[in-house]
């Protein structure tokens, strides 16, 4: 087993990162929700106002995972961060320490950006995710629960009026 090395993806790895998406939405069952395209991941990472970075892991030569992540702000600490939207090992490579590398290099990253925190969130029935993170001293916030708008609910509240009477007791909104 050869050490984790860690490059930051550039737009000539656009295959890969795409190829990375789909077999993280095939673990997560949800292939099915993949929009993806090169052409808007090379807009959205690699463009002039890149949405996220992409750091890359592998063993030896072989591409083994990948972490998606960018900036976010604590009111509280009055201070960025950085929220890990995703973080994939290919089945056959976990528990190596390619997941545990590409943590260390992101809580050094936030580090030296100057960060209060590294956050993320987990499938609730990602056990083995589960253990891994709480093994590495994270701590799973039992309190908080992530809201999504997205798609036609999104474009639906984009459009309501600000005084309309109806928004607050829309049933589409409860629990978020």
């Amino acid at each position: 087993m050869s050490p984790t090395t860690l490059r930051n993806a550039t737009v000539e790895d656009l295959d890969l990162v795409l190829e990375l998406i789909r077999a993280l939405a095939d673990f997560e069952n949800l292939a099915h929700e993949v929009e993806a395209t090169q052409d808007r991941l090379r807009d959205t990472l690699f463009g002039p106002n890149p949405a996220a970075e992409v750091v890359l892991a592998f063993e030896g030569e072989v591409s083994v995972g990948f972490a998606v992540f960018h900036p976010n702000y604590s009111t509280f600490l009055g201070k960025p961060g950085i929220h890990l939207e995703d973080l994939f090992i290919r089945s056959e490579y976990r528990r190596r320490g390619h997941g545990r590398a590409i943590l260390r290099h992101l809580a050094r990253l936030a580090l030296e950006r100057g960060c209060g925190r590294l956050e993320w969130a987990v499938l609730d029935w990602n056990e083995n995710a589960l253990e891994f993170y709480q093994g590495i001293g994270a701590k799973v916030l039992p309190d908080w629960r992530v809201c999504r708008m997205s798609g036609d609910a999104l474009e639906r509240w984009a459009q309501v009026g600000a005084n309309d009477p109806e928004t607050p007791n829309d049933p589409r909104l409860k629990g978020c």
